[in-house]
Order: structure tokens, then sequence, then C-alpha cells
């Protein structure tokens, strides 16, 4: 287990762990969410291969509708 960043806020993630399984331990699988690690967006089409790094800053968004 590491330490990542995750909106700002101290967060544990398993040795290996993915930006995948990450939205999936979030409760957020199958929703309209965009992911940044560092600054830099991740496309859906590789969270399955972008591995979590020690101190690693990650940053969740989750679209909502509404007006």
């Amino acid at each position: 287990m590491f330490e990542i960043e995750l909106n700002g806020a101290p967060h544990q993630v398993g040795d290996g762990n993915n930006v995948e399984e990450l939205v999936a331990a979030l409760s957020l699988a199958g929703k309209a969410v965009a992911v940044a690690i560092n600054r830099e967006i991740v496309p859906r089409s590789q969270w399955a291969d972008r591995k979590l790094q020690p101190a690693d800053r990650v940053d969740v968004v989750r679209a909502i509708g509404g007006g």
C-alpha cells in the first residue's frame, strides 16, 4: 500500500492499482467522470494501463447535470 493525493486529501491505494480500479473503488464506475494525474488528463481508454505511483496527485471530477 502507498499514499496518493486524491482531490487534495491523502488516500491509500494498493500496490499495482490502476486508474480503473481507483474509479471503481470510489463507486464511480460507469459514471461521467474525468481523471487527471499530476495535472494531466488520463483518457478513459488508458485507465486500465495507467498504474498509480506513490505521491501521485489525482483529481477525479464527476459531471453533474442540473440548472
